[in-house]
């Protein structure tokens, strides 16, 4: 059984395998597995088709225990993003921090900045990443506004290829088919 789910700071959605055949219900938290990591995400609705490779694993609903686990993350993700924000206007360094993102199985911290990021930033990452226990990753999202989300996304020749196979609920269509 496969399933659309939105996953992620940017609400990515991708087609997801149920590893025990269940039937998840719309609107239904889940954890789901995908290349980055163990992630939380929202069912969108049942994938009639399995024609190409899945995104990743729909592990199972959220328990309450996971809702917990979520909702410290949150808190964590908000001080790391004020003390990102702290330390670039501390070390007077030109970079816009958008978002920050703490994945569900707290190993992975992605700093989402606007522009190009400065070694300084990257270093200063680092710094946070060993604060919070966790891998730090910089997510460039102009490079994705430019560019679009890989190699001939959105069009016939990138089906099946890992990308996307629609635009339609795709945040950066527009940078698509270029």
């Amino acid at each position: 059984m496969h399933h659309f789910v939105r996953v992620g700071l940017h609400g990515d959605v991708g087609r997801f395998r149920s590893t025990d055949s269940a039937r998840y219900q719309r609107g239904r938290r889940v954890i789901v597995r995908t290349s980055r990591g163990l992630e939380t995400g929202e069912v969108l609705s049942v994938a009639e088709s399995a024609e190409s490779q899945p995104d990743g694993d729909l592990l199972r609903a959220m328990t309450s225990q996971d809702h917990l686990l979520a909702e410290r993350l949150e808190q964590r993700r908000g001080e790391a993003y004020d003390a990102c924000v702290r330390l670039l206007a501390e070390r007077r360094l030109q970079a816009v921090l958008m978002d920050v993102e703490h994945l569900f199985d707290g190993q992975g911290l992605y700093f989402h900045f606007l522009g190009d990021v400065p070694p300084e930033v990257e270093a200063l990452t680092a710094e946070l990443s060993e604060a919070y226990e966790a891998k730090a990753q910089i997510g460039r999202f102009a490079e994705t506004l430019s560019e679009g989300c890989g190699p001939g996304c959105g069009t016939e020749e990138a089906k099946g290829q890992g990308g996307c196979d629609s635009c339609a609920g795709c945040a950066v269509a527009s940078a698509c088919k270029k």
